[in-house]
């Protein structure tokens, strides 16, 4: 993996692998996640399923009302629609291969590393307007 094809949102780094979006085709894509690093709010897909799949570390990861620390060799998928959100509460860094079907692209996580990577605290109302773009919708808070 060359550090130039990682895109860096925060802390979190992603390497796409395989980039279907322009072919609504699966994508592919390496997620490496720090320990206690910032993440995304809590969201569901309206038009793709996602797997994760952990390579290193562990990953907390909850699908719905199930929320599972998947250590190496272990995997989650989330239907279309279903709210998801991971975490790396743990002491060592966690890498996942992430899939989704149909791909939501490497252009998704540019567009939110512009926001994120701006300074200061990353503007919510741009951030949920790249995710509603992207057919990302954020999860209602209680």
């Amino acid at each position: 993996m060359s550090a130039s094809s990682v895109i860096k949102v925060g802390q979190l780094g992603i390497n796409y692998i395989v980039d279907g979006a322009s072919t609504s085709s699966l994508g592919m894509f390496e997620l490496t996640v720090p320990p206690g690093s910032n993440v995304p709010p809590p969201h569901s897909h309206s038009s793709n399923e996602e797997c994760v799949y952990v390579l290193e570390g562990t990953l907390r990861y909850t699908v719905d009302s199930e929320t599972r620390d998947l250590m190496v060799g272990q995997s989650m998928s989330t239907p279309k629609g279903v709210v998801h959100a991971f975490a790396n509460p743990f002491a060592t860094t966690a890498r996942a291969l992430i899939v989704n079907s149909p791909d939501i692209g490497a252009a998704y996580f540019r567009d939110v590393a512009a926001v994120v990577n701006a300074g200061g605290p990353p503007d919510k109302d741009a951030l949920l307007a790249v995710m509603t773009r992207y057919g990302l919708v954020a999860a209602a808070r209680h």
